[in-house]
This record gives C-alpha cells, structure tokens and sequence, in this order.
C-alpha cells in the first residue's frame, strides 16, 4: 500500500512540473519566411499537413527529425499529440494521394542545413544545436 501510495505521488510530482519545465525545443524556418511567430495551431496544421500556409501569407513546407528526444518532445508538446498518431496522420496523407511525406533527417545539424537553404522550409532543433543561417520562429 505504502509503495502505491509512493508512486502515484511521484506521478503526481511529474505531471505538474512537466509544465514548469522549460521547452527545450526551437522552431526554425529559413529567412525566406517572413513571420517572426507561429501559433500552436498553425504549427500543428502545418506539421499533420493540414496547411501549408502562416497567417502572414508565408508558404511553408515542415521538415522532421527521423526520431529521437528533440522529436518527441516537440510532437508531444508542441503539436500535442504521439510521435505515433503523427506518423499515421502523415501515412494517411500520402496512401490517400492528399499528400506527400516530410522530409526527414537523421541529424539536427542536417536539418538546419537544409533549412537555410531551402525557401520556405520550417523545422525543429533543440535550443543547444547551432541555428546559423536560419531564423527562429517564436512559438504563441
């Protein structure tokens, strides 16, 4: 009893820090997009395929990483939802023929890369990758 007791008090202890903790994630797109901020439910559209449009009139493409803690926590917190459903929504997309998949890389210094160099290209790193050439996105 004593240790259930514990455990869902350790439970209880993670759930309400999860929101203190600082998000460790950055929105990055390439300096040909002009908005200096996206909302969540423009990021979400934009990452389930769902727009490929900013507020602003900005066209934009989602890129991803393959995998890893940086993706989790930005499928998870920023677009609230699994790393899984976003896979299948993205599976739907292309087996229905309304879409076609994001690219993906392996690496975050990969990412960055391509989206200096792609217009209209919006991504994700973690705050402690080098962004050179690419602009930050503030997220509201």
């Amino acid at each position: 009893m004593k240790r259930r007791i514990l455990l869902l008090s350790l439970v209880c202890l993670a759930l309400f820090f999860h929101g203190a903790v600082p998000a460790q994630v950055v929105v990055i797109a390439n300096p040909s997009v002009s908005a200096d901020s996206i909302s969540r439910a423009e990021l979400r559209n934009v990452f389930t395929g769902e727009s490929s449009k900013l507020r602003d009139g900005s066209h934009v493409k989602p890129v991803l990483l393959k995998e890893g803690s940086t993706h989790s926590e930005f499928v998870t917190t920023d677009l609230s939802m699994s790393v899984a459903g976003l896979l299948i929504v993205w599976r739907n997309l292309v087996f229905s023929g309304q879409g076609t998949m994001p690219r993906t890389f392996e690496e975050e210094s990969a990412l960055v890369a391509y989206v200096a160099h792609t217009p209209g290209v919006i991504g994700y790193v973690s705050k402690a990758t080098p962004r050179e050439g690419v602009r930050e996105l503030a997220v509201k």
